[in-house]
């Protein structure tokens, strides 16, 4: 032991020396001999510093040890089997809304293109193929999917990468220890390359950089949002429009009863969750995917084999020469091929990335481009048909087995993009940029799968909405458009800044991905802008309803957050009280939750003043949001000290994903609290017997502590993240400079009295109950402020907050265990 221990010691000090700073940012002074190493008298300095507690502050910038296994998430590898398994498993969730475009394609191409010679048709299905291999297959596949967040995709996946190499995040609540997490991942940008360094230090400081770039995230979840409505409404009606001319009397207004039908049963069967039905969604994919592909294979041998012409993108060139502004505009409708793409991404965190490139790469590209070739031979031949293209170019035989998977594959396209809805609107939740709403978790096993009621039902009414009033795929499609093409500009600026930022990509080839990818979707989006008055201004009103509530959301929470810091009570005011804070302690644990990750909440003097006794045992709690996925449970809390041992005080930081399940079982939630706090009581009295022993076998004792007057010995810098699955473990016998070794300490409380007696009242107050003491706030701004800000904060802020959902809500907390108290924050 005495050897193992040696050995440590020694470690840390190679780390020391190969990094030359300490944990609280002093650097460490020493004189290199000519050989490059420290002399003894040198290391038995670093020795003693090693041992030496970093400043006491009541903070907690600098409270996190490094967590054993720290950096090092990462998802198991998987054997070549479970990859396909996984990969035919994407096809009925990333690749529905994709997989289902043959159905509309050509037929909203060619009504702004009259079909007058066979370069039509091979220029817009030169258009179509090419545009699938560069945007889904070279984009996404091969650079955006490896830009994820810890195996998550999506836009504010994206935007939580960023912010972790960079603070240009508007969240106030900040902290070093963040950094810590197992998932966070964090390597800074080396010296070397000071492009990366300079654009972080622009972002840092730049504060309309960083609201430009929120601003643009909020914008790509909105768009995200705006597909959640038109996806469903473009996919059913038009897989049930192939009934058309198939029944005869079967006319428009049967389609669009038939189509609203199958909406209302989709959106009614949500609450059940994906994993109900989720078994049959990759077998009815796959069997469209195969379907198509073989009618396609079928349609090229039996009409016009010369279709393959379209594969030289000189058809391209003339097709727009021939048309001239109509083929620009039938750019509106080849964009549709590509709808989807971003799902590939956005669902990333359901699958590996290996098993999303082996599905497009050998299924879904190939049975695309088989498709497409199939329906332009069939065009070839029969030009009138362009309406109907689809469901007439399928042999009699097999119309109304391709209509039902058809239909099938439409519904499975409009679950994932409601899925993928949710899920976006989860994150910008927990991001603190949407309102909280009530979230069901439909799975144990699969945190993703969530259902929000109030958001499905609105969806349905406005998929509703829509169906009626448009009545046709070709309207849709002009707002469709729209939709996609601005998400993608949204991926391809923000994995620009990765590229630059953190990747630290050659600029050439950085620079190249914007000027090859957003030039083509520059081009898409303005021929899909010029329909903004046929439809396309549809998608615009969503995203910027959502950006208005989604930018009000974040713009007034940072206000109240930035007014509960200034108005928090001094640590003198509440020393001066004594450790009866001038009123009855009675038994009990009291919650006070707060935003607060520092200092004390102006709730809690609010609490004093109102309550007649205030319970033996507080803990202030603060539920922050991290931007990371997931925190594991072991890394979820932080705990300090707050004023001395007969205070009974604390402050507790829980720390969430964007991904992670907040509304645990309060009961649950209590024994985790304070298993962790009795953990930390036990850490906190074995880090104060070691400081004791070292500074009685310190010769350098009174120098040392000299130097640290003012300092309180009771406040413990340490909060370490608890509630890991290891035990805290003992205390290995340590050897100084003179020889001395230091005694073990795997029982600290033979050394100190006061930690059974803090023990045994945290067991008292657990057994008397807990009470939750929560702000009634309400949130006014300022008499001087502008009238903008009065608008925004007195009535679109405050009515946000009177309408969502409460905190106690997603607490899940029952009402007989909590105390309201009125708070007005004037920002």
């Amino acid at each position: 032991m005495e050897e193992e221990g040696i050995v440590e010691e020694a470690a840390a000090v190679r780390l020391l020396r190969s990094d030359s700073r300490w944990v609280d940012g002093s650097e460490v002074e020493r004189e290199e001999r000519s050989t490059g190493f420290v002399g003894f008298e040198e290391e038995a300095v670093l020795r003693r510093r090693l041992r030496k507690k970093t400043k006491r502050v009541d903070s907690l910038n600098v409270e996190a040890m490094i967590i054993a296994g720290s950096h090092g998430h990462r998802k198991e590898n998987l054997s070549t089997w479970s990859t396909i398994a996984m990969a035919f498993q994407t096809l009925g969730v990333v690749y529905g809304d994709m997989g289902t475009s043959p159905l509309y394609v050509f037929s909203d191409v060619f009504s702004k293109v009259s079909i007058k010679s066979e370069v039509d048709v091979l220029g817009a299905l030169s258009l179509v193929l090419y545009t699938i291999a560069l945007i889904p297959f070279a984009k996404y596949v091969f650079v955006v999917l490896k830009a994820n967040d810890n195996g998550e995709g999506g836009t504010f996946a994206l935007y939580s990468l960023i912010c972790r190499y960079a603070k240009v995040s508007q969240l106030p609540n900040q902290q070093r220890a963040d950094e810590d997490i197992s998932s966070f991942q964090l390597k800074l940008p080396t010296i070397e390359l000071e492009r990366a360094l300079r654009i972080k230090d622009c972002l840092e400081r730049n504060s309309s950089f960083k609201m430009l770039l929120l601003l643009l995230v909020l914008m790509g979840t909105s768009m995200i949002i705006g597909d959640g409505i038109l996806t469903p409404s473009m996919s059913v009606l038009s897989a049930v429009s192939g009934l058309q001319g198939a029944i005869p009397g079967f006319n428009t207004d049967a389609v669009v009863l038939l189509a609203i039908a199958i909406l209302v049963v989709l959106f009614s069967i949500q609450s059940f969750g994906t994993g109900k039905v989720g078994f049959l969604f990759a077998p009815a994919l796959a069997l469209w995917f195969f379907g198509i592909g073989s009618i396609g294979f079928y349609n090229i041998i039996k009409h016009d084999i010369t279709v393959l012409r379209a594969l030289n993108p000189v058809y391209i060139f003339l097709f727009f020469k021939r048309n001239n502004l109509e083929a620009w505009s039938a750019l509106g409708g080849v964009v549709l091929c590509i709808t989807g793409a971003e799902a590939m991404f956005a669902d990333l965190g359901h699958f590996s990335l290996k098993s999303i490139q082996i599905a497009f790469t050998f299924v879904v590209l190939p049975c695309l481009f088989l498709a497409y070739f199939g329906q332009a031979a069939y065009l070839m031949k029969h030009p009138e048909s362009v309406q109907r293209v689809f469901y007439d170019s399928v042999p009699e035989a097999l119309f109304w087995p391709i209509f039902v998977i058809a239909t099938f594959a439409a519904m499975i396209a409009s679950q994932a993009m409601i899925s993928a809805t949710f899920s976006c609107i989860k994150q910008s939740m927990a991001l603190g940029c949407f309102p909280r709403m009530k979230i069901i978790h439909t799975s144990k096993r699969f945190i993703g799968q969530i259902y929000i009621p109030i958001i499905n039902w609105f969806l349905m009414v406005m998929c509703i909405i829509i169906v009626a009033i448009f009545r046709s795929t070709t309207d849709i499609a002009n707002a469709y458009g729209i939709a996609e093409v601005l998400v993608m500009l949204v991926s391809t600026t923000l994995v620009t800044l990765v590229m630059l930022l953190i990747w630290q990509t050659n600029l050439f080839l950085a620079l190249s991905f914007p000027a090859i990818f957003g030039t083509i979707e520059l081009i898409y989006l303005s021929a899909v802008l010029s329909k903004v008055l046929e439809g396309g201004w549809l998608p615009l009103a969503f995203a910027l309803s959502f950006l208005f509530v989604m930018y009000v959301w974040n713009y007034g929470s940072v206000l109240k957050y930035r007014s509960e810091v200034r108005e928090k009570i001094s640590m003198d005011f509440i020393t001066d009280l004594g450790s009866s804070l001038g009123t009855v302690r009675v038994p009990g644990i009291g919650l006070v939750y707060n935003e607060l990750v520092q200092g004390i909440p102006s709730i809690f003097g609010q609490l004093l003043v109102t309550l007649p006794a205030v319970h033996s045992v507080i803990v202030f709690v603060c539920i922050k949001y991290v931007p990371v996925p997931i925190v594991p449970l072991g890394e979820r809390f932080l705990f300090r000290r707050i004023c001395d041992k007969d205070f009974h005080m604390f402050r507790c930081v829980a720390r969430y994903g964007y991904k992670d399940a907040t509304k645990e079982d309060h009961h649950t939630f209590e024994q985790l609290l304070v298993g962790s706090l009795e953990k930390f009581l036990r850490k906190e009295a074995q880090e104060l017997a070691i400081e004791k022993i070292s500074e009685e076998t310190d010769p350098n004792n009174e120098s040392m502590v000299s130097g640290n007057t003012g300092i309180r010995s009771d406040v413990p810098e340490l909060c370490i993240p608890l509630l890991s699955d290891k035990n805290v473990v003992d205390i290995k016998v340590t050897r100084v400079e003179n020889g001395s070794s230091l005694p073990s300490t795997s029982s600290p409380s033979t050394e100190d009295p006061s930690l059974e007696y803090e023990l045994s009242a945290l067991r008292e107050g657990m057994e008397s109950g807990f009470t939750y003491l929560l702000a009634q706030g309400d949130v006014r701004a300022r008499k001087d402020s502008w009238f903008t800000k009065k608008l925004v904060i007195n009535y679109f802020y405050s009515f946000l907050r009177r309408n969502c959902r409460a905190g106690a809500a997603n607490m899940s907390v029952p009402h007989m265990n909590i105390i309201r108290v009125g708070m007005t924050y004037m920002v």
